[in-house]
């Protein structure tokens, strides 16, 4: 059967544009379809990059042969490295976006990208034959047959806005919806979800008393997402953030009307999410707290609308209007758009292969939040991931499946295939068992190679790779022979800043396992005869500093292989195994673990079943 395509992807947000990119650029002909009036790329709701765990997906989307970092550091108003307080492993780099000039990027370079169409139409059927996605079809009845289909909606799926009693059909911003997908997916035998998230109000710069707010500005450090950025944002053209907070009136005004919140009222059937509640829920919840944080962000270099972190609701208007004004330095604002909630379909991710292929449909993959989860960065990988996998199967190549300790893109879809979601899943420092090896810094330490071995990235990208790593080892070897007596210049330094001073000849390398002795700034006293740049440094003195936690995690690592390495026929029928209890067998059916590893890890499943799974695969 002649295709048109031999890759389709249906949504151009975060997820859609990285399969697309990633699939077109592996050399597959793809198809990038996308309603007629939404934005590719578009950030309905905060306009920002990164964040905990989330920066450091960024840095291994960019590892990868991925886009978002590159527009990322291209576009921002702002750059900040949080928890720098903190060690290394929950380092995470944030950037305040311009969403305009993200959006507008995005798209310019998907139109110049090779072997990738872009079509402007709404998807209303996947066209399924025997099991297997030959192609879909369109509201204008326009037929496109390929290979493979990538479904990247996002939150468009049977979306609903809902603010107070008042309710209708769209998607984010009032764009168009579907629901016509939703129901073809569930006639081919899927579970669907019914998620919830939300957005604050907008509003204009102009109205705004800046000087009852707190002023936050970036950070001072030459930061950027992409290992190939070269120019970065200076320090003095970023834009600044303000922090104000919630007041007892803001409280009272919300406890008053909270049957009138969609959440509260009924109206809203999805569950929202957790980790980024509305500003009803964070109040209703925690009712013993006087105030909570308001950031005052932002949008874009040619708006002057600023959006309102943290004031996420799905109140009624009028009660909006009182909301925002109850906060100091918005008392005479101008909304220029008000808040909402939106609810839409979403996939149970148990019914997902680790590729993101789906199980009852052959070379369907889906992508982002119909996948369950929140975020722009979520999105971004699972798009990158399924825009590989999809090639690669097209190919007759292996999938490529991350390991836990290999990428927290790894973690992310391991914890959705395995253990599934009912809420939109984020994702966090937390959720990781090797957060230490899953740093910011060394994304490209654990992921280049197996860019390269994927042909995701360029010669002249890996070349670069290695130097540096050359480097590096270099410099770890030289500290080693470098030798400072009591007597030598480093000496009076030391005392000038208050360190403790040497009583004995040791090592750079030695000497660097001190806390507070920092690389750059003893650098003046190597006399290294070389060029290094500050992340070769950065790199160095983690190595040195954390060698004893690093051994640690990476022997836990090793351990664990044992059981990834224990791969599992995806042929089993469960409820044949002898002695398996209903629960495990139920679940194992469910989830089709791949490896022993990850049945492990599914909910509910005890030590027990574990054994009796392993002594069923000895003797079969």
């Amino acid at each position: 059967m002649e295709k048109d395509y031999q890759i389709i992807v249906i949504g151009a947000g975060h997820a859609g544009i990285e399969a697309a990119h990633i699939a077109a650029k592996l050399g597959l002909t793809t198809n990038l379809i996308t309603l007629k009036d939404a934005k590719i790329g578009h950030m309905p709701c905060n306009p920002a990059i990164g964040g905990p765990a989330k920066g450091t997906v960024v840095r291994e989307i960019d590892a990868l042969g991925g886009l978002m970092a590159k527009v990322a550091d291209k576009t921002a108003l702002q750059l900040k490295m949080l928890n720098l307080s903190k060690g290394p492993g929950v380092w995470s780099m944030r950037a305040q976006s311009d969403m305009q000039a993200y959006s507008k990027m995005m798209e310019e370079i998907l139109e110049e990208t090779p072997n990738l169409t872009i079509t402007r139409a709404k998807v209303t059927n996947l066209i399924v034959e025997n099991d297997i996605v030959i192609g879909v079809k369109t509201s204008d009845n326009k037929i496109i047959k390929s290979d493979a289909v990538i479904l990247t909606t996002g939150t468009y799926m049977k979306a609903q806005i809902l603010r107070g009693s008042n309710s209708f059909a769209a998607g984010p911003d009032g764009a168009s919806t579907t629901s016509i997908l939703s129901e073809q997916l569930k006639e081919l035998g899927f579970e669907l979800i019914r998620l919830k998230t939300g957005t604050p109000p907008r509003i204009k710069r102009g109205s705004i008393d800046f000087s009852k707010t707190k002023l936050e500005p970036g950070t001072d450090l030459e930061l950027a997402f992409s290992y190939t950025t070269k120019k970065m944002l200076p320090f003095k053209e970023q834009l600044p953030c303000y922090l104000t907070y919630t007041t007892p009136l803001t409280h009272k005004i919300i406890l008053d009307n909270l049957t009138k919140s969609a959440m509260y009222s009924g109206n809203v059937k999805g569950k929202g999410p957790r980790y980024c509640p509305s500003v009803e829920d964070k109040i209703s919840r925690f009712k013993d707290k006087e105030r909570h944080q308001i950031f005052l962000e932002p949008i874009s270099n040619n708006s002057d609308l600023i959006y309102i972190q943290g004031l996420s609701t799905s109140m009624p208007i009028e009660v909006q209007e009182k909301m925002v004004r109850s906060v100091p330095g918005l008392e005479n604002c101008e909304v220029a758009k008000w808040g909402y909630a939106i609810e839409y379909d979403a996939l149970n991710p148990l019914q997902l292969n680790l590729s993101l292929e789906t199980k009852k449909v052959n070379n369907l993959f889906t992508a982002g939040q119909i996948n369950g989860t929140s975020g722009y960065e979520e999105a971004a990988c699972q798009g990158l991931i399924a825009g590989i996998n999809a090639a690669n199967k097209i190919l007759n190549k292996k999938p490529l499946i991350l390991r836990r300790d290999q990428a927290y893109i790894g973690v992310l879809i391991d914890d959705l295939v395995t253990k599934g979601t009912d809420e939109p899943y984020r994702l966090l420092t937390s959720r990781s068992e090797y957060r230490l090896l899953l740093r910011s810094d060394n994304a490209d330490q654990r992921l280049t190679e197996i860019a390269n071995d994927n042909n995701l990235i360029t010669k002249s990208r890996y070349d670069a790779f290695t130097n540096k790593m050359t480097v590096i080892k270099k410099i770890l070897n030289d500290l080693k022979d470098i030798r400072f007596r009591p007597s030598d210049p480093i000496q009076e330094w030391m005392k000038e800043n208050n360190l403790v001073t040497l009583h004995q000849g040791i090592s750079a390398y030695d000497l660097l396992k001190r806390p507070e002795i920092k690389f750059l700034e003893i650098a003046q006293f190597l006399n290294l005869d070389y060029e290094y740049n500050r992340q070769e440094a950065e790199a160095v003195e983690i190595t040195i500093k954390y060698a004893g936690y690093l051994l640690k995690q990476e022997r836990q690592a090793n351990r664990n292989m044992k059981l990834e390495n224990k791969k599992i026929s995806q042929d089993i029928d469960y409820k044949k195994v002898g002695n398996l209890s209903l629960e495990a067998s139920e679940k194992f059916n469910i989830v089709k673990p791949q490896t022993i590893g990850q049945a492990y890890r599914i909910s509910g499943i005890n030590p027990t079943d574990i054994e009796v799974l392993l002594i069923y695969l000895k003797n079969n």
